[in-house]
């Protein structure tokens, strides 16, 4: 199994960033792809960005050129970098990662919020 922990949410104003974390745990070996997932209120849960084991980054159309997804495999955490925010941005966003295998696992989400 492996065990995520996001951190970095907060309250933002339109423009600004924001750099989320997700901490991994347990058996990291076996990640073949690292994801960022997000709900709005009243929406249902969205993919944001993957990271896979090899390959190019690949984003939602309404975030590229705005975050980008990165690693760090000493620290074992990714990361999700968000630069020009905006309002629809708000949502709770959510790291995960699959494994070899095919299993996926959740962290517990951190709230974002944009302000206009």
């Amino acid at each position: 199994q492996v065990q995520l922990a996001e951190s970095g949410g907060g309250v933002v104003q339109a423009g600004g960033s924001l750099r989320l974390s997700c901490a991994t745990s347990g058996r990291t070996f076996t990640i073949i792809a690292r994801d960022w997932f997000r709900q709005a209120p009243g929406k249902e849960r969205e993919f944001v960005a993957r990271l896979p084991w090899s390959g190019d980054a690949v984003y939602v159309d309404a975030v590229k050129d705005r975050f980008t997804i990165s690693k760090d495999n000493a620290k074992n955490t990714f990361y999700l970098q968000m630069n020009s925010l905006k309002p629809d941005d708000t949502a709770v966003y959510y790291c995960s990662t699959i494994v070899q295998g095919g299993a996926s696992y959740w962290g517990q989400g951190t709230q974002v919020t944009v302000s206009s």
